[in-house]
């Protein structure tokens, strides 16, 4: 069931990420601004995150073997509306990149499937590997462009069409539910307030923010900014997106396993304290080699290893019937923070002519994510530890 919900997770975000490698081209094709080209990449990641709420509490309510096959199913219809028709214009680029974000809500309906597979000593790490289909933004990276030119825009398309059909019908044939999977009986409006009304959902949602929310910021702008800040082409740009991505999605399981070995706040400490230091090294944009080719590593280590951790503390603390929600609301979080940096560097380039603000202002939101997780999430973990793992209320 793991690696079911692993794959389908990998197969609808390579279909959520199609339109990152193509950015580029489709900027020069229809000679867009540098934040027409931000925002093209940004709307299937605020409408996958927005959407992960209510498709987490419906996960919650149906259970993943439903809705794997659903969400993937729902996300060919957008696939094949901009490989077929949808990529003459921006106005046509952006309709498709809207729905295109059904494909980002299956982050939602994993976790808790998974959560309800394995006890409690044991689901950091598999809420971990669960997260390295993550890495399904690497397999777009490093073929959408190859596809393109070996075919035509719609090939990459039409083949991650035929995969998300192909995953549904295997889903729905094999793929079970938990047995004693706890299933609410509360309308969703009600189970969505009491979910807000939980510490760790603002906890978490903070701090996934910046961890999820740099992944995804750089999986889909780091192209456009190697291009413009140092002249790669875009072939090149994109293979460094992927080792990117592939490091990020490595250190996923790591983050979740060391939580289980210690406290997730621990790890998120050490993971933010690393990308503090690389956003701000990479500030005053160094040569690539050595000195950024290590700062945009370490950020991606550290930012893999984050987001495990961040998951494994949802998992940990949680109430059961209520992870999907939880998770739901978390995982918006964390799509909305890799919603806004995209627009804020291509609106910085466009006002300066530098990308410098922008990493300056990631250093400081890992600061302050920091200090969340210093004061407030490990003395919260502490309290409920000391309560025998009562959960906490706002």
């Amino acid at each position: 069931m793991l690696t079911l919900a692993t794959v389908g997770f990998a197969v609808n975000f390579w279909a959520w990420a199609l339109l990152s490698p193509l950015a580029v081209r489709f900027t020069a094709a229809l000679n867009l601004s540098p934040f027409q080209q931000a925002l093209l990449v940004a709307v299937p990641v605020v409408v996958g995150s927005v959407g992960r709420i209510p498709v987490g509490a419906l996960t919650d309510k149906f259970g993943g073997r439903l809705m794997f096959p659903l969400v993937s199913l729902a996300t060919i219809v957008p696939v094949l509306y901009l490989g077929l028709l949808g990529h003459g214009s921006l106005a046509a680029l952006l309709i498709g990149g809207f729905f295109l974000g059904i494909g980002g809500t299956a982050f939602a309906v994993g976790v808790p499937f998974v959560s309800a597979w394995f006890p409690p000593q044991r689901r950091g790490f598999a809420v971990g590997v669960f997260g390295a289909g993550m890495g399904g933004t690497a397999i777009s990276a490093l073929t959408t462009v190859k596809l393109v030119d070996a075919g035509s825009t719609a090939t990459p398309f039409l083949i991650t069409a035929a995969v998300l059909a192909v995953y549904a019908v295997v889903a729905w044939l094999v793929m079970r539910d938990a047995p004693d999977r706890p299933v609410p009986t509360a309308p969703l409006a009600a189970r969505l307030g009491a979910t807000l009304r939980l510490r760790i959902t603002w906890q978490a949602s903070a701090l996934y923010a910046v961890a999820f929310g740099g992944y995804v910021a750089f999986s889909v702008y780091l192209p456009a900014y190697l291009k413009t800040a140092y002249g790669l082409a875009q072939a090149d740009a994109a293979n460094r997106m992927a080792g990117f991505v592939v490091l990020a999605v490595i250190m996923r399981p790591v983050g979740g396993w060391l939580s289980d070995k210690v406290a997730p706040s621990r790890v998120l400490a050490a993971s933010l304290g690393v990308v503090l230091v690389g956003a701000a090294v990479q500030a005053f944009t160094p040569g690539l080699a050595p000195v950024g080719t290590i700062a945009f590593l370490s950020m991606a280590a550290a930012l893999g290893a984050g987001s495990g951790a961040t998951f494994a503390l949802v998992a940990q603390v949680a109430p059961a019937n209520q992870v999907g929600s939880v998770t739901g609301i978390v995982g918006a979080a964390g799509g909305l923070g890799g919603f806004v940096p995209p627009l804020m560097m291509g609106a910085i380039y466009g006002s300066f002519e530098s990308y410098a603000l922008g990493l300056a202002l990631l250093a400081v939101v890992a600061l302050a994510a920091l200090l969340l997780d210093i004061l407030s999430v490990a003395r919260s973990a502490g309290r409920e530890t000391a309560r025998g793992g009562e959960v906490v209320h706002v």
